[in-house]
């Protein structure tokens, strides 16, 4: 689930790969606007076919967290 995670994020931020971390914040770390992070979640719900609850998904801050999540919905 990073890996995939991973490959997504890189499509929305211009970071390096091997910068993607478990610990990494998306705001902070990455430099994701609220604006990127919900598109996000709009393609990680088509690629992975889940359906993310937007409440749930606003108090997601780093990749681990992310993973979890969306391994606990899928």
């Amino acid at each position: 689930m990073l890996e995939k995670l991973t490959q997504i994020i890189l499509r929305y931020v211009e970071v390096k790969e091997e910068d993607i971390k478990p610990e990494s914040r998306f705001m902070e770390d990455l430099g994701f606007t609220s604006y990127d992070f919900m598109s996000m979640l709009g393609e990680v719900e088509d690629e992975l076919e889940v359906e993310v609850n937007q409440e749930e998904a606003a108090n997601i801050r780093t990749v681990q967290e992310a993973v979890d999540y969306l391994e606990k919905i899928s």
